[in-house]
């Protein structure tokens, strides 16, 4: 048995279905670490994470295991075993699986047994459950391999620990959302508690689809202390050191530990990354944005240029007779401070020509949201115009207050193919406005310093549909919405515990309303980064028929 080991920890942003491009990053990480005994990588590295129905295709199936036999194969050379993960199937059951490839050869499979089934993850869906992993043997040293969800419950550590492994390693396909990295710290400290075992815990980066996966894998030590740790949403491969004690141990020599960031700079470079991956994933030349001089479309727009690039993002301006001269100065200020070009596209001709269709069918009738909404939908159809003339993606601006409420006009302003905003509340819009003013994202490409208008973050928000129009002619101030919203959405409260808090019963009641009968609108709204513990879509799934109302007392 070995008494020292060198494992690389590689936390790669692998893309779902890409099997040969996927295998090709694998082995770039394996190329650049040629004096590692081991690389591991996160949870269905090679087919991409999480794959959905995707797995269930046969010729998907066969395709991800004859890679898998290649990738073993060119463990022949003598370099640095893998640990993998990637479907596999045996016995006519399709499973979750961690692959140990040394030597030329598949060395060990182990299956996942926890299959978690709430939230974002639908595995019970599409895969089997294993039966408690057997160590893995590598150079005579027992590896207690678990499958992300094995690592939250005591069951596979427990019978892990029962059969003498050294070193836990949890691979694992873990999204960001605000409390997550507390919660693995947390859950980690649980089990070498349990086992007295130091534990390695992998993570991709990168995007897929709504999720963002921000990374950050670490080296706990037997004493629940972290002793190495990769900075949060950026690729990274890190080689560890590991020796065995005296008291016939295994640890890891520690590194020095990258400074954690702030809320505010997770939150940002989740929406940064998330909008980078979809539009590139995707293979979109860029995005178009309506600039409305408002604080949401500008918030979206630098972080398209953070993501992509100025040269990338297209602005268009489309004023109507409502549209203030303040708010066109605002729009253009901020294209100009972002380094984007800015079209000004005037609305007006084309509601003229729609007032004048819709009179004989309007007649009788006064004023009201549908010459509003009207407004809404004719810009639509200007921004998908210049999508389908020059290919670029629109990228929506609502956020999540808004969505909640059906603040929103549908195949209006809902209109396009993501949403960098969708799980953003208004309150934390403002405050990333003033974060983007006086920091620099890392790995952003747009321009240092101020890059938007003090004006357009300090000005009442306002949709400019109608005369003097402002958001809080109908809705409540944004510090008591969104507060309210995290207690429905998040919380899950009761609404005499929200009016505990101090609010209004009735603005609770008709708020808890809204939120219900727009469910609707959100089930066509795009797919958006998700940053909270409870985004709308992959997280709270609630009916769109739905005649339940919290009572109030």
């Amino acid at each position: 048995m070995t008494s020292a080991l060198k494992i690389a920890i590689a936390t790669i942003n692998p893309t779902v279905g890409d099997i040969d491009g996927n295998a090709e990053r694998i082995l770039e990480v394996r190329a650049s670490t040629p004096d590692a005994d081991l690389v591991v990588y996160s949870e269905l590295c090679l087919i991409g994470y999480p794959p959905e129905d995707l797995v269930l295709k046969p010729a998907f199936q066969r395709d991800a295991m004859d890679k898998t036999v290649e990738l073993a194969q060119i463990t022949s050379d003598g370099g640095p075993a893998m640990l993998i993960s990637s479907l596999w199937v045996e016995g006519g059951k399709l499973y979750n699986s961690s692959i140990l490839l040394d030597n030329g050869t598949i060395s060990a499979i182990r299956h996942k047994r926890d299959l978690p089934n709430y939230g974002v993850f639908d595995e019970k869906r599409v895969f089997s459950r294993g039966p408690c992993p057997e160590p893995v043997n590598f150079k005579g040293v027992k590896l207690g391999v678990l499958t992300c969800e094995d690592l939250w419950w005591e069951e596979v550590t427990e019978y892990l620990t029962n059969k003498h492994s050294d070193i836990l390693i949890s691979l694992n396909g873990s999204p960001y959302d605000l409390p997550k990295a507390n919660d693995r710290i947390t859950n980690g400290k649980e089990r070498v508690r349990q086992s007295g075992l130091s534990l390695i815990y992998t993570n991709q980066s990168g995007a897929q689809d709504e999720l963002v996966f921000d990374g950050e894998a670490f080296v706990m030590d037997a004493g629940g202390n972290v002793v190495v740790r990769q900075q949060s949403f950026v690729e990274e491969t890190t080689v560890t050191d590991w020796f065995k004690g005296e008291n016939g141990k295994w640890a890891c020599a520690p590194q020095d530990l990258p400074e954690k960031n702030d809320r505010l700079t997770d939150i940002y470079l989740a929406m940064m990354i998330g909008v980078r991956d979809y539009v590139n994933k995707n293979r979109f030349p860029g995005v178009i944005i309506g600039m409305s001089g408002g604080v949401d479309s500008a918030l979206s727009a630098i972080v398209a240029v953070d993501a992509l690039g100025a040269d990338r993002v297209h602005l268009v301006m489309m004023p109507s007779k409502y549209t203030s001269e303040e708010s066109l100065i605002d729009a253009s200020d901020a294209a100009r401070m972002m380094g984007c070009a800015i079209d000004n596209i005037s609305i007006n001709d084309a509601v003229n020509a729609f007032d004048k269709t819709l009179l004989a069918s309007f007649a009788g009738t006064e004023a009201d949201l549908t010459e509003e909404n009207l407004q809404s939908r004719i810009r639509a159809v200007i921004l998908m115009a210049i999508s389908n003339k020059h290919g670029k993606m629109v990228l929506t601006t609502g956020n999540k207050s808004e969505m909640s409420v059906g603040y929103a006009t549908l195949y209006g302003d809902m209109c396009g193919g993501y949403n960098a905003l969708k799980d953003i509340y208004k309150l934390d819009v403002f405050k990333l406005c003033h974060w983007r003013n006086e920091n620099y994202p890392n790995g952003g490409l747009g321009p240092r310093g101020q890059i938007m208008p003090t004006n357009i973050i300090e000005k009442p928000p306002t949709a400019e549909l109608r005369p003097d129009q402002k958001d809080e002619d109908s809705l409540p101030p944004y510090e008591v919405l969104d507060d309210i919203l995290e207690c429905l959405i998040e919380g899950e409260m009761l609404q005499k515990d929200i009016v505990k808090r101090g609010h209004d019963a009735e603005t609770v009641a008709r708020i808890q309303h809204l939120l219900y009968i727009a469910e609707y609108k959100r089930r066509q709204s795009p797919p958006g980064v998700k940053i909270s513990a409870k985004n709308f879509g992959r997280d709270r799934r609630y009916p769109i028929t739905n005649g339940y109302r919290d009572k109030r007392t």
